[in-house]
């Protein structure tokens, strides 16, 4: 079983701000959030299944929860309650697909993966948006 625990730095961002304007963010809080995401600091804490993953930026912190297997609460990037169930879909990624709680929108997800270089790839998926946003953490 891959360990994802660690305090993880980025080292490249693509497609965020696109992501944002796909889910209907508009300009001004746009332009807010890229700034303040461009550094986040990601802590994360692993016992076997469980997970703990806090994200830090200038604007806000984010902290998650769960377990491999069993739905969770959480918020999609654009702050929207969601249920979610991270499930591994490979020996180093797991894939998480998010379900709003009320209203609808997108259909989101994301996955994070551990290369063999060392690297944790943060994808975060919109289902009708070609180019996948994604981090790369070091």
């Amino acid at each position: 079983m891959p360990n994802f625990s660690g305090h993880w730095k980025m080292k490249q961002s693509d497609n965020f701000e696109e992501m944002l304007k796909v889910l209907g963010v508009n300009m001004m809080l746009r332009k807010i959030a890229v700034a303040a995401a461009s550094k986040p600091a990601v802590e994360i804490k692993q016992d076997g299944e469980v997970f703990y993953i806090k994200t830090s930026t200038t604007v806000r912190t984010t902290e998650i929860s769960f377990k491999i297997g069993e739905e969770f609460d959480e918020q999609t990037v654009d702050g929207r309650p969601c249920k979610s169930l991270a499930k591994w879909v490979s020996e180093n990624k797991m894939a998480c697909e998010q379900r709003l709680l009320k209203g609808d929108g997108p259909k989101t997800a994301w996955t994070r993966e551990l290369t063999n270089d060392g690297e944790l790839i943060l994808v975060s998926h919109l289902y009708n948006m070609p180019a996948a946003p994604y981090l790369i953490f070091i």
